[in-house]
């Protein structure tokens, strides 16, 4: 019976911490966030990024978007602009996948939303996934704020206190831009 009670709170342990993430908290705007300076000597790892442009949405945004997420550690992926305008990117009830290589980070626990323009926009879903982090959704369903960072932190108040990004007075680093391939 005992090894019966190990065996399945293993298997329990392991489904849970092997298992899609999903944020199910509501999404806000985001105070005065500035994207992380670049860490020196980082190690590269890619990313791929879904973002479902709900149904409900208009039918298609030539608004500049912009993605910023990481992890409790202070690594963050930031991409200045997302979209192009010739593609019709984020047309409603649409899927668009981007390959976005940025620094290494443990499991992604904030995601930021940028969207600048006149056109409107509601993303439904945004997944990230990669080799070095368990896949996360964060579910937006709502239409966007002009101008304004929105979306999710649930790093629990530690993404600014396990920070290993250089220091501020480094006058010399730059806002990571990270490389970013539509498929």
């Amino acid at each position: 019976m005992i090894r019966l009670a190990i065996s399945l709170c293993l298997f329990v342990l392991f489904s849970v911490t092997s298992a899609r993430s999903f944020v199910t908290t509501r999404p806000g705007p985001v105070d005065s966030f500035l994207p992380k300076p670049k860490l020196e000597g980082a190690k590269v790892c890619s990313y791929t990024v879904i973002i479902k442009t709900s149904c409900s949405s208009v039918s298609y945004t030539r608004d500049k978007i912009s993605v910023a997420f990481g992890d409790v550690y202070g690594n963050e992926v930031f991409v200045k602009r997302l979209d192009d305008p010739k593609s019709r990117a984020f047309e409603r009830c649409s899927s668009d996948t981007y390959k976005i290589t940025g620094p290494c980070m443990r499991d992604v626990c904030y995601l930021h939303l940028l969207r600048q323009g006149s056109d409107g926009w509601k993303p439904e879903n945004v997944k990230i996934y990669g080799s070095s982090i368990r896949s996360v959704t964060f579910y937006f369903n709502l239409f966007l704020p002009n101008g304004v960072w929105y979306g999710f932190d649930v790093c629990n108040g530690l993404a600014n206190g396990k920070s290993s990004q250089s220091s501020a007075s480094d006058k010399s680093s730059q806002p990571i831009i990270a490389s970013v391939a539509a498929m």
